[in-house]
Protein backbone atom coordinates (compact mmCIF):
# COMPACT_ATOMS: atom_id res chain seq x y z
CA UNK A 1 0.00 0.00 0.00
CA UNK A 2 3.12 2.62 0.58
CA UNK A 3 2.05 5.85 1.83
CA UNK A 4 -1.14 6.51 -0.84
CA UNK A 5 -3.66 5.31 2.76
CA UNK A 6 -6.90 7.56 2.97
CA UNK A 7 -7.31 9.81 5.68
CA UNK A 8 -10.51 9.35 6.37
CA UNK A 9 -12.46 5.98 5.52
CA UNK A 10 -16.11 5.38 5.55
CA UNK A 11 -17.91 2.33 5.68
CA UNK A 12 -21.68 1.54 5.24
CA UNK A 13 -21.55 -1.97 6.88
CA UNK A 14 -24.37 -4.00 4.83
CA UNK A 15 -25.24 -7.17 5.07
CA UNK A 16 -26.00 -8.50 8.18
CA UNK A 17 -29.93 -9.47 8.01
CA UNK A 18 -29.11 -11.72 4.75
CA UNK A 19 -25.80 -13.49 6.39
CA UNK A 20 -28.38 -14.29 9.45
CA UNK A 21 -30.89 -15.87 7.38
CA UNK A 22 -28.51 -17.54 5.19
CA UNK A 23 -27.96 -19.89 8.16
CA UNK A 24 -31.48 -19.58 9.62
CA UNK A 25 -30.25 -17.63 12.19
CA UNK A 26 -32.23 -14.53 13.88
CA UNK A 27 -31.54 -11.32 12.15
CA UNK A 28 -30.44 -9.96 15.81
CA UNK A 29 -27.33 -12.67 15.40
CA UNK A 30 -26.55 -11.07 12.15
CA UNK A 31 -25.89 -7.76 14.31
CA UNK A 32 -23.85 -9.15 16.57
CA UNK A 33 -21.64 -11.01 14.25
CA UNK A 34 -21.40 -7.25 12.48
CA UNK A 35 -20.62 -5.67 15.63
CA UNK A 36 -17.58 -7.77 16.55
CA UNK A 37 -16.43 -6.77 12.87
CA UNK A 38 -16.24 -3.41 14.04
CA UNK A 39 -13.44 -3.84 16.05
CA UNK A 40 -11.32 -5.54 13.50
CA UNK A 41 -11.80 -3.07 11.60
CA UNK A 42 -11.10 -0.22 13.38
CA UNK A 43 -8.18 -1.71 14.60
CA UNK A 44 -6.65 -2.38 11.80
CA UNK A 45 -7.52 0.65 10.52
CA UNK A 46 -5.36 2.40 13.31
CA UNK A 47 -2.26 0.08 12.76
CA UNK A 48 -2.37 1.12 9.10
CA UNK A 49 -2.29 5.06 10.24
CA UNK A 50 -5.56 6.10 9.00
CA UNK A 51 -6.60 8.85 11.16
CA UNK A 52 -10.70 8.80 10.72
CA UNK A 53 -13.12 6.77 10.06
CA UNK A 54 -16.74 6.73 9.90
CA UNK A 55 -19.29 3.93 9.85
CA UNK A 56 -22.99 4.01 9.12
CA UNK A 57 -24.29 2.32 12.23
CA UNK A 58 -28.03 3.01 12.30
CA UNK A 59 -30.04 5.63 9.34
CA UNK A 60 -32.84 7.84 10.15
CA UNK A 61 -34.74 5.32 7.74
CA UNK A 62 -34.28 2.48 10.13
CA UNK A 63 -36.74 3.75 12.18
CA UNK A 64 -38.55 1.84 9.81
CA UNK A 65 -37.80 -1.57 11.16
CA UNK A 66 -39.16 -4.10 13.02
CA UNK A 67 -39.52 -2.48 16.38
CA UNK A 68 -38.11 -5.06 18.02
CA UNK A 69 -35.17 -5.29 16.15
CA UNK A 70 -34.46 -1.29 16.49
CA UNK A 71 -34.77 -2.21 20.62
CA UNK A 72 -32.34 -4.71 19.87
CA UNK A 73 -30.12 -2.36 17.37
CA UNK A 74 -29.51 0.11 20.74
CA UNK A 75 -29.15 -2.66 23.21
CA UNK A 76 -26.19 -3.74 21.12
CA UNK A 77 -25.19 -0.62 20.58
CA UNK A 78 -25.07 0.01 24.53
CA UNK A 79 -22.84 -3.01 25.31
CA UNK A 80 -20.50 -2.35 22.36
CA UNK A 81 -19.86 0.67 23.79
CA UNK A 82 -19.71 -0.18 27.06
CA UNK A 83 -17.18 -2.98 26.18
CA UNK A 84 -15.48 -1.21 23.90
CA UNK A 85 -14.50 2.52 25.19
CA UNK A 86 -12.14 1.35 28.00
CA UNK A 87 -10.00 -0.01 24.89
CA UNK A 88 -10.82 3.12 22.53
CA UNK A 89 -9.47 5.41 25.98
CA UNK A 90 -6.59 3.14 26.19
CA UNK A 91 -5.76 3.21 22.69
CA UNK A 92 -6.08 7.27 22.25
CA UNK A 93 -9.61 6.80 19.61
CA UNK A 94 -11.44 9.51 20.24
CA UNK A 95 -15.81 8.55 19.62
CA UNK A 96 -17.88 10.92 17.68
CA UNK A 97 -20.99 10.89 16.97
CA UNK A 98 -22.81 11.96 13.51
CA UNK A 99 -26.71 12.34 13.66
CA UNK A 100 -30.22 13.25 15.96
CA UNK A 101 -29.08 11.38 19.05
CA UNK A 102 -31.90 13.01 20.92
CA UNK A 103 -34.26 10.30 19.12
CA UNK A 104 -32.11 7.18 20.94
CA UNK A 105 -33.02 5.43 23.27
CA UNK A 106 -32.30 6.45 26.62
CA UNK A 107 -29.91 3.73 27.82
CA UNK A 108 -28.16 3.97 24.32
CA UNK A 109 -28.18 8.04 24.39
CA UNK A 110 -26.14 7.41 28.09
CA UNK A 111 -23.98 5.30 26.63
CA UNK A 112 -23.15 7.24 23.51
CA UNK A 113 -22.85 10.41 26.21
CA UNK A 114 -20.24 8.59 28.35
CA UNK A 115 -18.18 7.34 25.28
CA UNK A 116 -17.37 10.68 23.74
CA UNK A 117 -16.94 12.04 27.21
CA UNK A 118 -14.30 9.65 28.17
CA UNK A 119 -12.51 9.53 24.92
CA UNK A 120 -12.63 13.03 24.18
CA UNK A 121 -8.50 13.18 24.69
CA UNK A 122 -8.11 10.62 22.09
CA UNK A 123 -5.43 11.93 19.17
CA UNK A 124 -4.13 8.47 17.09
CA UNK A 125 -7.77 8.59 15.40
CA UNK A 126 -11.33 9.63 15.03
CA UNK A 127 -14.19 6.98 14.90
CA UNK A 128 -17.56 8.15 13.64
CA UNK A 129 -20.86 6.25 14.29
CA UNK A 130 -23.37 7.54 12.63
CA UNK A 131 -26.11 7.08 14.25
CA UNK A 132 -29.73 8.29 13.30
CA UNK A 133 -28.21 10.22 10.75
CA UNK A 134 -29.40 11.00 7.15
CA UNK A 135 -27.36 13.11 4.60
CA UNK A 136 -30.42 15.28 3.22
CA UNK A 137 -31.12 16.08 6.58
CA UNK A 138 -27.86 16.82 8.12
CA UNK A 139 -28.22 19.13 4.74
CA UNK A 140 -31.35 21.29 5.65
CA UNK A 141 -29.80 21.22 9.62
CA UNK A 142 -26.98 23.45 8.62
CA UNK A 143 -29.15 25.67 6.34
CA UNK A 144 -31.65 26.32 9.13
CA UNK A 145 -28.72 27.61 10.93
CA UNK A 146 -27.76 30.07 8.75
CA UNK A 147 -31.38 30.94 9.19
CA UNK A 148 -31.29 31.71 12.51
CA UNK A 149 -28.30 33.22 12.43
CA UNK A 150 -29.78 35.78 9.69
CA UNK A 151 -26.58 35.17 7.04
CA UNK A 152 -26.94 37.24 4.20
CA UNK A 153 -26.24 34.55 0.72
CA UNK A 154 -22.92 36.26 0.90
CA UNK A 155 -22.01 33.99 4.16
CA UNK A 156 -23.14 30.79 2.51
CA UNK A 157 -20.09 29.57 1.13
CA UNK A 158 -18.63 25.57 0.70
CA UNK A 159 -16.50 26.75 4.14
CA UNK A 160 -19.21 27.87 6.09
CA UNK A 161 -21.56 25.08 5.14
CA UNK A 162 -19.21 22.35 5.65
CA UNK A 163 -18.16 24.48 9.52
CA UNK A 164 -22.26 23.44 10.11
CA UNK A 165 -22.00 19.84 9.21
CA UNK A 166 -21.65 16.88 11.73
CA UNK A 167 -17.84 16.26 10.93
CA UNK A 168 -16.59 19.42 11.59
CA UNK A 169 -13.17 20.08 11.36
CA UNK A 170 -12.54 16.26 10.01
CA UNK A 171 -10.94 15.76 6.39
CA UNK A 172 -13.31 14.60 4.21
CA UNK A 173 -13.60 11.12 3.52
CA UNK A 174 -11.45 9.81 0.46
CA UNK A 175 -12.58 5.99 0.50
CA UNK A 176 -15.95 5.00 0.94
CA UNK A 177 -16.41 1.00 0.70
CA UNK A 178 -19.71 -0.81 1.35
CA UNK A 179 -20.14 -4.25 1.58
CA UNK A 180 -23.30 -6.72 0.91
CA UNK A 181 -23.22 -6.41 -3.02
CA UNK A 182 -25.22 -3.13 -3.11
CA UNK A 183 -24.11 0.04 -5.03
CA UNK A 184 -25.79 3.07 -3.94
CA UNK A 185 -24.86 5.84 -1.08
CA UNK A 186 -27.85 4.88 0.27
CA UNK A 187 -28.46 9.16 1.71
CA UNK A 188 -24.78 8.75 3.77
CA UNK A 189 -22.29 11.72 3.52
CA UNK A 190 -23.69 12.77 0.44
CA UNK A 191 -21.71 16.89 1.11
CA UNK A 192 -18.91 15.22 2.76
CA UNK A 193 -18.10 12.22 -0.09
CA UNK A 194 -18.35 14.63 -3.72
CA UNK A 195 -14.93 13.41 -4.37
CA UNK A 196 -14.26 10.13 -2.55
CA UNK A 197 -13.47 6.84 -4.11
CA UNK A 198 -16.00 4.51 -4.08
CA UNK A 199 -15.23 0.75 -3.80
CA UNK A 200 -18.33 -2.06 -3.59
CA UNK A 201 -17.74 -5.45 -2.55
CA UNK A 202 -19.91 -8.33 -2.56
CA UNK A 203 -18.51 -9.53 1.00
CA UNK A 204 -21.39 -9.22 3.70
CA UNK A 205 -20.67 -7.22 6.59
CA UNK A 206 -19.94 -10.20 9.31
CA UNK A 207 -17.42 -12.03 6.89
CA UNK A 208 -15.46 -9.07 6.13
CA UNK A 209 -11.92 -9.46 7.52
CA UNK A 210 -8.46 -7.62 7.38
CA UNK A 211 -7.64 -8.96 4.40
CA UNK A 212 -11.07 -7.28 2.33
CA UNK A 213 -9.93 -4.18 4.44
CA UNK A 214 -6.21 -4.16 2.71
CA UNK A 215 -7.80 -5.25 -0.88
CA UNK A 216 -9.64 -2.06 -0.56
CA UNK A 217 -7.05 -0.09 0.92
CA UNK A 218 -4.51 -1.35 -1.97
CA UNK A 219 -7.60 -0.76 -4.63
CA UNK A 220 -7.15 2.90 -3.48
CA UNK A 221 -3.73 3.65 -3.47
CA UNK A 222 -3.44 2.17 -7.24
CA UNK A 223 -6.35 4.97 -8.52
CA UNK A 224 -5.23 8.06 -9.43
CA UNK A 225 -6.95 10.99 -8.11
CA UNK A 226 -7.24 14.23 -10.26
CA UNK A 227 -10.22 16.16 -8.49
CA UNK A 228 -11.63 17.11 -12.36
CA UNK A 229 -8.17 18.16 -13.34
CA UNK A 230 -5.89 16.91 -16.13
Amino acid sequence: MGENLPAHIAVIMDGNGRWAEARGLPRREGHRAGAEVVRRVITECRAAGIRHVTLYAFSSENWGRPKAEVRHLFSLLKEFLDREIPLMEQKGIALNVLGDTAALPLGARAAVSRGIKRTSGGVEMTFNLALNYGARAELVRAARSFVREGASPGDVTEQSLAGRLYTVGQPDPDLLIRTGGERRLSNFLLYQCAYAELYFTPVLWPDFKEEHLRAALEDYAARSRRFGKI
